[in-house]
Protein backbone atom coordinates (compact mmCIF):
# COMPACT_ATOMS: atom_id res chain seq x y z
CA UNK A 1 0.00 0.00 0.00
CA UNK A 2 1.16 3.55 -0.84
CA UNK A 3 2.15 4.96 2.12
CA UNK A 4 4.85 7.71 1.32
CA UNK A 5 5.43 9.99 -2.19
CA UNK A 6 8.17 7.88 -2.69
CA UNK A 7 6.27 4.70 -2.66
CA UNK A 8 3.99 6.78 -4.78
CA UNK A 9 6.89 7.01 -7.64
CA UNK A 10 8.34 3.55 -6.89
CA UNK A 11 4.43 2.00 -8.04
CA UNK A 12 4.29 4.10 -10.64
CA UNK A 13 7.89 2.86 -11.92
CA UNK A 14 7.45 -0.43 -11.37
CA UNK A 15 3.69 -0.55 -13.19
CA UNK A 16 5.21 1.47 -16.24
CA UNK A 17 8.14 -1.29 -16.46
CA UNK A 18 5.56 -4.17 -16.23
CA UNK A 19 3.24 -2.28 -18.98
CA UNK A 20 6.55 -1.65 -20.90
CA UNK A 21 5.57 1.65 -21.42
CA UNK A 22 8.21 4.09 -22.96
CA UNK A 23 8.81 7.63 -21.80
CA UNK A 24 12.66 7.94 -22.27
CA UNK A 25 12.91 9.74 -25.36
CA UNK A 26 11.25 12.40 -27.60
CA UNK A 27 9.34 10.42 -29.70
CA UNK A 28 8.07 7.95 -26.79
CA UNK A 29 6.67 11.25 -25.61
CA UNK A 30 5.24 11.86 -28.81
CA UNK A 31 3.54 8.99 -29.48
CA UNK A 32 2.31 8.59 -25.82
CA UNK A 33 0.67 12.11 -26.32
CA UNK A 34 -0.80 11.18 -30.10
CA UNK A 35 -1.49 7.45 -28.80
CA UNK A 36 -2.14 7.19 -24.80
CA UNK A 37 -2.06 4.10 -23.41
CA UNK A 38 -5.40 4.16 -21.89
CA UNK A 39 -4.39 1.34 -19.17
CA UNK A 40 -1.51 3.21 -18.31
CA UNK A 41 -3.78 6.42 -17.96
CA UNK A 42 -6.10 4.33 -15.99
CA UNK A 43 -3.11 2.90 -13.73
CA UNK A 44 -1.25 6.18 -13.11
CA UNK A 45 -4.91 7.51 -11.95
CA UNK A 46 -5.28 4.39 -9.91
CA UNK A 47 -2.01 4.95 -8.01
CA UNK A 48 -2.76 8.52 -7.89
CA UNK A 49 -5.67 8.52 -5.99
CA UNK A 50 -4.57 5.62 -3.70
CA UNK A 51 -1.78 8.25 -2.82
CA UNK A 52 -4.04 10.97 -1.97
CA UNK A 53 -6.65 8.40 -0.36
CA UNK A 54 -4.08 7.18 2.12
CA UNK A 55 -1.41 10.16 2.64
CA UNK A 56 -3.37 13.59 0.87
CA UNK A 57 -6.86 14.10 1.71
CA UNK A 58 -6.77 16.49 4.61
CA UNK A 59 -7.99 20.18 4.03
CA UNK A 60 -7.56 21.11 0.36
CA UNK A 61 -6.08 18.91 -0.37
CA UNK A 62 -9.83 16.88 -0.24
CA UNK A 63 -10.63 18.91 -3.28
CA UNK A 64 -8.03 17.41 -5.10
CA UNK A 65 -8.55 13.92 -4.38
CA UNK A 66 -12.92 14.28 -4.60
CA UNK A 67 -11.70 14.93 -8.37
CA UNK A 68 -9.10 12.07 -8.58
CA UNK A 69 -12.06 10.13 -7.66
CA UNK A 70 -14.33 11.13 -10.16
CA UNK A 71 -11.49 10.92 -12.91
CA UNK A 72 -10.76 7.35 -11.64
CA UNK A 73 -14.14 6.28 -11.54
CA UNK A 74 -14.55 7.82 -14.77
CA UNK A 75 -11.54 5.83 -16.87
CA UNK A 76 -12.79 2.93 -14.94
CA UNK A 77 -16.24 2.94 -16.71
CA UNK A 78 -14.74 3.60 -20.37
CA UNK A 79 -12.07 0.58 -20.15
CA UNK A 80 -14.57 -1.78 -17.60
CA UNK A 81 -12.60 -2.00 -14.97
CA UNK A 82 -14.04 -2.38 -11.14
CA UNK A 83 -10.80 -2.43 -9.56
CA UNK A 84 -10.68 -1.01 -6.21
CA UNK A 85 -7.37 1.24 -4.82
CA UNK A 86 -5.17 -0.16 -2.21
CA UNK A 87 -5.44 -4.01 -3.63
CA UNK A 88 -2.59 -4.62 -5.89
CA UNK A 89 1.06 -3.61 -5.22
CA UNK A 90 3.37 -2.39 -7.58
CA UNK A 91 3.98 -4.24 -10.95
CA UNK A 92 0.47 -4.06 -12.31
CA UNK A 93 -0.01 -5.25 -15.62
CA UNK A 94 -3.63 -5.32 -16.93
CA UNK A 95 -3.23 -6.52 -20.80
CA UNK A 96 -5.79 -5.73 -22.37
CA UNK A 97 -9.67 -3.50 -22.35
CA UNK A 98 -12.69 -5.38 -20.96
CA UNK A 99 -14.84 -6.60 -17.65
CA UNK A 100 -12.70 -6.82 -14.84
CA UNK A 101 -14.13 -7.10 -11.22
CA UNK A 102 -11.97 -6.83 -8.02
CA UNK A 103 -13.53 -7.03 -4.68
CA UNK A 104 -12.22 -4.28 -2.63
CA UNK A 105 -11.24 -7.06 0.69
CA UNK A 106 -9.03 -8.60 -2.21
CA UNK A 107 -5.21 -8.17 -1.13
CA UNK A 108 -2.23 -8.46 -4.11
CA UNK A 109 1.14 -9.20 -4.03
CA UNK A 110 3.54 -7.20 -6.70
CA UNK A 111 3.62 -7.85 -9.95
CA UNK A 112 0.27 -9.11 -10.72
CA UNK A 113 -0.38 -9.38 -14.91
CA UNK A 114 -3.70 -10.23 -15.44
CA UNK A 115 -6.15 -10.46 -18.76
CA UNK A 116 -9.51 -9.53 -19.50
CA UNK A 117 -13.08 -11.22 -17.87
CA UNK A 118 -10.71 -11.71 -14.35
CA UNK A 119 -13.21 -11.70 -11.64
CA UNK A 120 -11.74 -11.89 -7.85
CA UNK A 121 -14.18 -11.57 -4.89
CA UNK A 122 -16.03 -12.98 -2.23
CA UNK A 123 -18.02 -16.28 -1.96
CA UNK A 124 -22.14 -16.63 -0.46
CA UNK A 125 -22.09 -12.93 1.26
CA UNK A 126 -19.03 -13.39 3.16
CA UNK A 127 -16.50 -10.50 3.62
CA UNK A 128 -13.38 -12.25 3.29
CA UNK A 129 -12.02 -12.28 -0.62
CA UNK A 130 -9.31 -13.87 -1.98
CA UNK A 131 -5.14 -13.20 -0.67
CA UNK A 132 -2.85 -13.38 -3.65
CA UNK A 133 0.57 -13.95 -3.48
CA UNK A 134 3.39 -11.95 -5.45
CA UNK A 135 3.96 -12.75 -9.18
CA UNK A 136 0.73 -14.37 -9.96
CA UNK A 137 -0.59 -14.76 -13.50
CA UNK A 138 -4.43 -15.06 -13.98
CA UNK A 139 -5.39 -15.48 -17.26
CA UNK A 140 -8.65 -14.68 -20.03
CA UNK A 141 -11.84 -15.46 -17.88
CA UNK A 142 -10.41 -16.70 -14.20
CA UNK A 143 -12.90 -16.82 -11.63
CA UNK A 144 -11.04 -16.48 -8.29
CA UNK A 145 -13.54 -16.45 -4.85
CA UNK A 146 -13.94 -17.37 -1.25
CA UNK A 147 -11.87 -16.80 1.55
CA UNK A 148 -8.40 -18.58 0.09
CA UNK A 149 -5.06 -17.70 -0.76
CA UNK A 150 -2.94 -18.04 -3.82
CA UNK A 151 1.65 -18.53 -3.32
CA UNK A 152 3.56 -16.96 -4.96
CA UNK A 153 4.76 -17.20 -8.70
CA UNK A 154 1.72 -18.97 -9.46
CA UNK A 155 -0.38 -19.11 -13.14
CA UNK A 156 -3.93 -19.76 -13.14
CA UNK A 157 -5.03 -20.86 -16.25
CA UNK A 158 -7.41 -19.30 -18.47
CA UNK A 159 -11.44 -19.65 -17.69
CA UNK A 160 -10.06 -21.70 -14.28
CA UNK A 161 -12.40 -21.83 -11.50
CA UNK A 162 -10.50 -20.77 -7.84
CA UNK A 163 -12.51 -21.85 -4.93
CA UNK A 164 -9.86 -23.09 -2.48
CA UNK A 165 -6.26 -22.30 -1.04
CA UNK A 166 -3.10 -23.88 -2.62
CA UNK A 167 0.10 -23.94 -0.81
CA UNK A 168 3.30 -24.63 -3.47
CA UNK A 169 4.56 -21.87 -5.24
CA UNK A 170 5.76 -21.94 -8.64
CA UNK A 171 2.31 -24.34 -10.28
CA UNK A 172 0.26 -23.85 -12.73
CA UNK A 173 -3.32 -23.88 -11.49
CA UNK A 174 -6.57 -24.52 -14.02
CA UNK A 175 -10.07 -26.11 -14.66
CA UNK A 176 -12.92 -26.14 -13.22
CA UNK A 177 -12.77 -26.23 -10.18
CA UNK A 178 -8.93 -25.55 -10.41
CA UNK A 179 -6.43 -28.23 -9.70
CA UNK A 180 -2.72 -27.84 -9.91
CA UNK A 181 -1.62 -29.05 -13.45
CA UNK A 182 1.62 -28.35 -13.51
CA UNK A 183 5.11 -26.28 -12.64
CA UNK A 184 6.05 -22.89 -14.14
CA UNK A 185 8.92 -20.36 -14.17
CA UNK A 186 6.95 -17.45 -13.80
CA UNK A 187 9.46 -15.52 -15.28
CA UNK A 188 8.60 -16.67 -18.58
CA UNK A 189 5.17 -15.17 -18.15
CA UNK A 190 6.18 -11.75 -16.40
CA UNK A 191 8.98 -10.56 -17.95
CA UNK A 192 9.16 -7.73 -16.19
CA UNK A 193 10.38 -9.00 -12.70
Amino acid sequence: MIQSKIDYKYYLKRDRLALRVKTDTLIAKIINILFPNQIWKFQRTMRKLEYHHNCKNKGLNKFHYLFLKYKFRKISLKLGFSIPINVFGPGLSIVHYGTIVINRNTNVGANCRMHACVNIGASGGQSEAPQLGDNVYIAPGAKIYGNISIPNNTAIGANAVVNKSFIKDSTIIAGVPAKVIGEVDIKTIIKHI
